[in-house]
Parts: structure tokens; sequence; C-alpha cells
């Protein structure tokens, strides 16, 4: 048995932690059995952020029209970029690889590995044992039970980044970011699409008046199946049939002949894989990793972060809960919470989208009472210029205190305009006057962040307040 000061099992987020560990002086080993780099590298954010790109540019060109700009053509390379992303996310991963090659701290175990004993590990034919732990394992896609859907040949994110045939049809199952991200992705390029959503909107995560937009605005791109389920996936040659059924009535309807099948449900965690009552780690019951507020779970000494966590599915989070993990172990008599104030999110689709803190429906189911700052895109001067006629910025306000309880963008920029909104709930007071009284550049885009501050409606008396 070989021992350590500290054991990762993971290498996205964790890696981070292992490296800053192993230069601290603990004698450091990394489990991952796969690629080096994690999911966001691999099979996630990096590479559909690169494809996105490619539908973004191929976007640009067909409104070119409306800036009286005439293309007369273009030709989609699909195998090409693919082929460029995938290179350039393996390099990496091998990049990451390599820089293991030999060393003496951190030790890299290649393979998959489970607990066999209390902070103990089997990694193919080696048992590896440490004082602490660092569990960042990340998910993986969940799979629903449809008959026949296991054994079709469906595909998931994953595949669906590397593939290098663009199919004339695509179905997607489900209807939250993934699936809106990669809908845009082969739609723009030409690829029919059909979503099958079960709610009443794509990305019900959202604020319900963004989600509405959003599912008005795919549903004239795509054929969107709202409140409907499937229930039977067939393959006939190579192409999948789908039989779907009514939320509402229970009436069956089919979508036939598509190329591709994609299953994108949402994520499961990988935290069934490890044996993880062998060493008295606890999950809650969808699997995630219970864990303090210092990151640290059931079993002293051994922490978490990431989405085996399962507080907040995005890198960047992973990334903060990083810096707070290697605190606390290395210094567990003065351990620090994570601080989750003003946690992001942006999903790339068409247009684009980006939050944070509560929604309106949140607000609205605590009783809140609440100020809305909206305005669109199309009122301000670069809205104008841009023509983004669908764009808005909502802010929602505590009536008492005109706190930001929460922000959400629709349209151009959005993952970019979001961060003056960051910066005030928190490094700011946390008021919309921090951002209502700051002079903004005209004509610029965020001109539409600081009307929407400025432009605040009473949702139980449609009451205006301008400059709170």
């Amino acid at each position: 048995m070989r021992e350590f000061d500290l054991i990762v099992i993971g290498s996205g987020s964790g890696l981070d932690v292992a490296v800053a560990a192993a230069n601290s002086g603990l004698h450091v080993a990394v489990v991952e059995k796969g690629p080096l780099g994690g999911t966001c590298l691999n099979r996630g954010c990096i590479p559909s952020k690169m494809l996105i790109h490619s539908a973004d540019v191929v976007e640009t060109i067909k409104n070119a029209g409306n800036f009286g700009i005439r293309v007369t053509g273009y030709e989609v390379d699909f195998p090409s970029i693919v082929k460029h992303v995938t290179e350039t996310v393996d390099r990496e991963s091998m990049d990451i690889e390599r820089s293991f090659g030999g060393s003496a701290n951190p030790v890299l175990f290649k393979g998959e590995c489970h607990f066999v004993a209390e902070k103990t590990l089997q990694v193919g034919t080696e048992t590896i044992k440490a004082g602490k732990l660092l569990i960042a394992t990340g998910t993986r896609a969940r799979i629903p039970e449809v008959s026949g859907l296991r054994e079709s040949g469906f595909m998931t994110s994953d595949e669906a980044l590397r593939l290098m045939q663009q199919p004339k049809v695509l179905t997607i199952l489900g209807g939250g970011y993934i699936a809106a991200e990669l809908a845009h992705f082969f739609g723009t390029l030409g690829t029919q699409v059909n979503i099958v959503q079960r709610g009443r909107y794509l990305l019900a995560n959202e604020d319900e008046e963004v989600a509405a937009i959003f599912t008005h605005l795919a549903s004239e791109k795509y054929n969107v199946f709202l409140g409907y389920e499937p229930i039977l996936v067939a393959k006939d040659g190579g192409s999948f049939n789908v039989t779907l059924q009514s939320m509402e009535n229970r009436d069956e309807t089919r979508i036939l002949a598509s190329d591709q099948l994609l299953v994108a449900v949402g994520r499961t965690p990988n935290s069934d894989t490890l044996d993880l009552e062998k060493t008295g780690v606890k999950t809650d019951p969808k699997g995630y990793i219970l864990a303090d507020n210092y990151l640290e779970t059931t079993t002293k000494g051994i922490f978490t972060l990431g989405d085996a966590l399962g507080r907040y599915p995005f890198k960047h989070v992973a990334n903060h809960e990083a810096a707070v993990a290697y605190k606390n172990i290395m210094d567990p008599e003065n351990k620090v919470e994570v601080d989750y104030t003003a946690m992001p999110h942006a999903i790339f689709t068409s247009p684009q989208i980006a939050g944070v803190g509560k929604t309106e429906q949140q607000l609205k189911a605590e009783n809140a009472g609440y100020f809305v700052g909206r305005w669109n895109y199309a009122e301000t001067a670069m809205g104008e210029t841009i023509q983004d006629a669908t764009g808005f910025v909502k802010f929602l306000i505590d009536r008492s205190t005109l706190k930001i309880l929460g922000c959400h963008i629709m349209g151009t920029e959005a993952s970019t305009l979001i961060h003056e909104v960051l910066v005030a709930m928190k490094s700011g007071d946390g008021t919309i006057n921090s951002i209502s009284q700051v002079v903004h550049v005209h004509p610029a885009l965020p001109e539409v962040v600081i009307r929407a501050a400025e432009y605040i409606i009473d949702p139980t008396h449609h009451h205006e307040h301008a400059n709170p």
C-alpha cells in the first residue's frame, strides 16, 4: 500500500488543489480514469463554446444583410470545425498528463477507483491511502428509462461534441441549457432540430419571463414539443423514430427519421461508483455528496467540490470552491466557509442568457416584497444599432433596502453584461444605486443595464419609480 498526505479524485478543478498542495509540501496523489482536465476541458464548457462560436459566426453572416452587407454564400465545413476543437482539447489534456511524467509529487494514478476502507482506495492493482482526500468526481449524463432507448445507439453531449458528420435531422430529449446550446450549434449550421421537453418552457430553471421568451424564439427556429415525454425509441435502419406522449392528455405523436438522437435530460453524480459507504461519506437522495460550509464531508478529513457536491453545476463555481478546499485542507484549525454571494451563470445560446440570484417566480413563492427594473436593448442607442429586438435586462430589487436580489439578462453579450451586476452585488453596497448612480458610456451596450436599474416598476401596483 502506498500512503500519501492527500489524495485528489478527479482532475478538473481538483487538480488545482492537488498542485497547490504539492507545492506547499504535501505528498499528493491524483486519481483520474479519463483524460486529464475534467469535464469542462474534455466534454463540457471548453469544446462546446468553441463549437458554438462557429455557429455565432454563421449567424453573423446570415444577418449581414440587415446592415447593408450582401453575402453571396458560404459553406460549412463541419468536420473541420469539430476536428479543430477536438484536436485543441486533446492537445491541452495531453499537455496536462505529460506534466506528470516522472513527477514524484503529485503522483498520477490512471484508472477507476473505489474505496475499500476508510480513506483507502483501490486503483487498478494498487491500493493507496491518505489522511486527507478531496472528491471531485463530477457528473455524467443521466439516461432516462425509455423503452428501446438504451439499445438504440443514442448519444449524449459527450459524443455530440465530437460528432464528425453533421446530422440532417437531430432530435434532442431535454430542454435545459445543454439541449439549448447544442440546438444552437447544430441548428444554426443547418441541421433540422426537434426538441422534446416535459415542461411548459425550455430553460425552465431560468427566470420565467426569460424562459417564456426564449421558448417562443426557439419555437420559431426548431420543432419544439412542449409538455411531452418520450415513451418509445425505435431504430429503423440508421434512423431514430421516437414516440412521444402528452403529459396532459396522454395523446401520442411520433418524430420520424432523425439521423441522431441526443439525450440531454440532466446529469447524475458519479458518487455511485466509489463505494463511499466504506469510508463513511454520505450522499443526498440524488447521489450528491453531503458537505458542510467548509466543503468537508460527513467523514472528517474528506472534502468535496464541484459537480460532485451539486450546489452550482458550473466550472467557475468549482474553481471558487477549490480555493476554499485548499485553504481548509492545509489549515484545518482556521477553516473558512464558501461564500456563494452573487454566483452567476450564462447560457451560450442565441440569444445569450445570463443570470444571478433569485428568479421572479422564487420571490413570488417566498411572498417577498420586490421591485422590478427592466429595459429593452432596442430602447438604447447601441441596442438599436446592433438590431437586438428581443434582448432585455431585468433586475429584481428588495422593496425596503433596494438591494439587488437577482438580475436576468437575455440578449447580445449577456454573459459579459452580467459582470457589472456581480461587482455591485459582491463588492459594492449591493443596492441598485451601485449601478444607477454610475455614469455609463454612451452609446455602449452596458447602457441597457443602467436603464434597467433606473426604470423601477412595482409589480403589485405597476407604479414606476425612476432613479430610486
